[in-house]
């Protein structure tokens, strides 16, 4: 039997625009993108408090660059078929194929990997080539998905629990994994997708039914959206349950 790998529609690049209007769109979809807005909120702070230099592991549109102080030294690493998913074709961006990242080990203070490792066919061979080129005492920061639909098919090869993200990263001294959002969340980020699927069927002919339903969804999303947004605030809601992870991972 064959596999469908076609997508409904697929994930919109993350990209920090210029100007006041892009600051703005990024400001929306930090609103309504519970996935990104999670990612951002494990990130920011440690991403702060980065020096030196940084290996951005499929680093896609290099949207966490802004995060980092000025005076680091930032190299981004994508594979080549991130064109084909809607990434600008970047020539600072190093090649790589997946797995064997192109520098010497001890080469770099910090990697950050974002929404990555469920792309890699081999997520093993590729964290212990982090582990190699992170340099001791260093520290690796790492988002994945937990509660996602297929993206990017057909690269979508797994979604892990903390259990599994233990397991992968205990080469490392230190390892804090941290749930990304929780289960008022995911209900909140089903439900845009969900709409956002109907608002734009496949077949022209079905928007007759999509269409009305998405609008009498619509309600019912947007209040999911902002008790989403107030259970992160106030830390209530179900972490059995998350969006995804993010982990802290030092080497000795």
């Amino acid at each position: 039997m064959g596999i469908d790998i076609s997508e409904e529609f697929k994930p919109i690049p993350v990209r920090r625009g210029g100007g006041p209007f892009g600051a703005l769109l990024y400001s929306l979809r930090l609103t309504v993108d519970l996935q990104l807005a999670t990612c951002v909120r494990f990130l920011k702070p440690r991403l702060a408090r980065v020096s030196g230099s940084l290996l951005d592991v499929g680093c896609g549109e290099m949207p966490f660059r802004s995060l980092l102080g000025t005076d680091v030294r930032y190299t981004g690493l994508d594979v080549p078929q991130a064109f084909s998913f809607g990434m600008s074709d970047n020539k600072e961006i190093v090649s790589f194929d997946g797995t064997t990242i192109p520098f010497a080990d001890s080469s770099y203070d910090g990697i950050l990997c974002t929404e990555v490792l469920e792309h890699a066919a081999d997520p093993v061979a590729l964290i212990s080539e982090m582990h190699r080129v992170l340099r001791s005492g260093g520290t690796l920061l790492v988002t994945v998905p937990f509660a996602a639909r297929v993206h990017h098919a057909p690269y979508d090869f797994h979604r892990f629990t903390r259990f599994r993200l233990a397991t992968l990263f205990s080469s490392f001294a230190e390892v804090e994994i941290i749930e990304r959002g929780n289960d008022i969340a995911v209900i909140a980020n089903k439900l845009i997708v969900l709409c956002a699927r109907l608002s734009r069927p496949r077949k022209l002919s079905h928007l007759a039914w999509t269409g009305p339903l998405s609008i009498l969804l619509a309600p019912f999303m947007v209040a999911a959206l902002f008790c989403a947004h107030f259970s992160l605030f106030i830390g209530a809601g179900s972490k059995n349950d998350p969006l995804g992870y993010g982990v802290v991972a030092r080497k000795a």
